[in-house]
């Protein structure tokens, strides 16, 4: 059994820093982060994994290619299964014009990531030169222009749905056709259809395809061929996958697996 890792956030706490300032850590493998709220918005980006954080009663799976927005005074926890670079962009109420009220994803755009990049390599915590306060307007800029996303993978205690997205989370490259799902749950595909729509805001189909998408990305870290994955999910081809891959990452899996180093 993994032993799990407690981080507690710097400036849980303390004062911030300054209007906006920047966190950075490597997570461990199996690291949690318990309740906890700050005065201030909050931007969590990763970068090689996923991160999973709890909010307000709903559960946020980012993805490198998306920052987990949180506002200032939300509780809310997180927990990584592999190990990541974490980096928590800080920001005061009165800066925080243009970002969403709610919790919620904001995709980020490869400008975005870049900025994210250097000033962790280079350790700036607080803008201080004109160059990095520079940056920090286009950062800002960049992710303010992110398309919002309530949940990339949506949850539910939806009775009927409730089996379905369990199945889902064990095994997303269940071969499993809708027409069998709706049998075994006893309803007709046209009725399970408008359920997922009406309480999930996406078709079946782009559901599996999140989680097909997410576990693809375990499988790239663990080294697996490109093909290899494809096959893995049920692609006769890799062709269709990569194209799937793209949707969601903006990327190709190799120029993902290259980014991961």
């Amino acid at each position: 059994m993994n032993t799990q890792i407690v981080y507690h956030p710097l400036w849980a706490e303390q004062k911030p820093l300054a209007d906006i300032f920047f966190n950075y850590e490597a997570f461990l493998p199996n690291t949690v982060t318990p309740k906890h709220q700050h005065p201030w918005g909050q931007l969590q980006l990763i970068s090689g994994g996923i991160m999973e954080l709890h909010a307000a009663g709903q559960r946020f799976l980012s993805p490198s290619q998306y920052a987990i927005w949180v506002p200032a005074g939300i509780e809310h926890e997180s927990y990584t299964r592999r190990s990541i670079h974490y980096c928590s962009m800080n920001i005061v109420v009165g800066q925080t014009l243009g970002f969403p009220l709610e919790t919620c994803l904001l995709s980020v755009t490869p400008i975005a990531q870049s900025i994210v990049n250097d000033l962790r390599e280079r350790g700036v915590k607080v803008a201080e030169t004109l160059a990095d306060k520079r940056l920090v307007k286009v950062l800002l800029d960049q992710l303010t222009l992110g398309q919002a996303l309530p949940q990339f993978l949506p949850n539910a205690t939806d009775k009927l749905l409730y089996p379905l997205l369990q199945a889902l989370e064990a095994d997303p490259a269940s071969p499993k056709t809708f027409k069998t799902w709706a049998g075994e749950l006893h309803t007709t595909e046209r009725t399970l259809a408008r359920r997922c729509q009406q309480v999930l805001g996406m078709s079946f189909t782009e559901l599996r395809q999140r989680h097909k998408f997410i576990y693809s990305l375990q499988l790239l870290r663990q080294g697996l061929a490109i093909k290899e994955v494809a096959l893995t999910l049920g692609y006769n081809q890799t062709s269709p996958y990569i194209v799937m891959f793209k949707k969601y990452a903006q990327c190709s899996p190799e120029q993902y697996r290259r980014r991961l180093g």
